[in-house]
């Protein structure tokens, strides 16, 4: 009698067993290096780190100059004045500090609002995707670790070609 029913339960869950059973596979950030958006965002981020990169190498100069004239000069320098150039390399350098944080801030802040814009626009194409051809789920798998999934059932160059096709970038 259980062996009937561990039968019955085995046919039931085979017949309700569809198309719908199907999973999908995605890698979101592979979709935002490799769509035209992503590109174009990444030269435009990449020309921002070089602006900042250089305002930063400029600093950076400065303060070996400093570091270099405050040690040469420091046989030849009074202790009040050896303090004063030594406090005043400091606070140069403090700024230096600074600078480098507000870069890497700014750039963070600007990988994150794109991130932010893009993101919901690919998951849209998913979506659409995942409706219009029954997937019962659609893993990303940048985001949740997979041992192991079947390369036949990635779409990720799917969605990075529609994605090409239909996203518009306001303005």
């Amino acid at each position: 009698m259980i062996s009937g029913l561990a039968l019955a339960l085995l046919v039931t869950g085979a017949n309700t067993a569809s198309a719908a059973d199907k999973v999908g596979f995605i890698d979101v950030r592979e979709i935002m290096i490799s769509s035209n958006a992503g590109k174009k965002a990444a030269e435009d981020f990449k020309k921002a780190f070089e602006k900042s990169k250089a305002g930063i190498t400029e600093k950076e100069n400065e303060l070996r100059r400093l570091k270099e004239d405050l040690e040469k000069q420091r046989p030849l320098l009074t202790e009040n004045a050896f303090k004063d150039k030594t406090s005043a390399y400091e606070k140069k350098f403090r700024d230096y500090q600074i600078t480098v944080k507000d870069a890497n801030d700014d750039l963070q802040n600007k990988e994150q609002d794109l991130a932010k814009t893009l993101i919901p626009e690919i998951l849209k194409v998913v979506q659409s995707i995942g409706e219009k051809e029954k997937y019962a789920m659609i893993i990303d798998v940048s985001a949740v670790p997979v041992a192991y999934h079947a390369k036949e059932n990635d779409l990720t160059k799917r969605v990075t070609e529609e994605f090409n096709r239909t996203y518009k970038p306001k303005k």
